[in-house]
């Protein structure tokens, strides 16, 4: 086989190319490209995100779920207040206050979004459960940047009264939220992919106040959602 050749090459031909000590075609070392630069179009905006279809959220068994988005949701929550005050005592009173609550509640939470309550009994005497009410939040008048969002809950607390609520933008792994803690509340404010708006997700604990063993467990609860594309 001739070496310096290629292996095609018949025996005794040289390697195709300029002949030695021709000079290489083409501009000289260190010479520009005769013509203008090609032109470089500046990169775009990134795509945007797919909305999702729907949400995944683990909420233990024990939670009492209601579909608020269904026509029966009153009757799923007299379910509720009926089998917590079975067998306990419970006076008529409490019963009726516990339920008259809890309708209020589902009834608002609807006018504004809500989707899904789930309750939680608490305590022995049949009051008042802890409970979970996720809600799709258009953007409208809210902010897109939950960093702005934050801000502006954090304005309109002296005009809301009642305690000083903690406001921090935290990384949720659904994506970035707004996290409120009231001392019997937990609210948690997702920012959904696609610029939809917010998925809130809205803790109340009015007998154990949120600290300890509840507030991990809603923190937990917020951590496990995630979306459906």
């Amino acid at each position: 086989m001739p070496t310096g050749a290629d292996a095609s090459s018949p025996p005794g031909a040289l390697p195709s190319g300029p002949p030695p000590g021709a000079l290489p075609s083409g501009p000289p070392p260190g010479a520009s490209p005769s013509g203008p630069p090609p032109e470089v179009s500046p990169p775009g905006p990134p795509p945007r995100a797919a909305v999702p279809r729907d949400y995944r959220l683990l909420v233990p068994r024990d939670w009492f779920r209601i579909d608020l988005t269904q026509d029966r949701w009153r009757g799923q929550l007299k379910t509720f207040v009926d089998r917590q005050a079975a067998g306990r005592g419970v006076s008529a009173d409490l019963t009726r206050k516990v339920w008259s609550t809890l309708r209020n509640t589902a009834e608002t939470g609807r006018t504004r979004g809500a989707m899904e309550f789930y309750l939680l009994t608490t305590s022995d005497d049949g009051g008042m459960p802890a409970s979970l009410l996720v809600s799709l939040v258009p953007l409208g008048r809210t902010p897109a940047d939950p960093a702005a969002y934050a801000e502006l809950l954090e304005l309109r607390q002296p005009e809301e009264g009642g305690p000083q609520r903690e406001i921090t933008v935290v990384d949720l792994p659904a994506g970035p939220a707004v996290r409120v803690l009231g001392p019997t509340s937990l609210d948690f404010h997702v920012h959904m992919p696609g610029g939809t708006g917010y998925l809130m997700l809205a803790f109340a604990a009015p007998l154990t106040g949120m600290v300890g063993p509840m507030e991990r467990l809603c923190e937990a609860m917020a951590g496990s959602l995630g979306w459906v594309e």
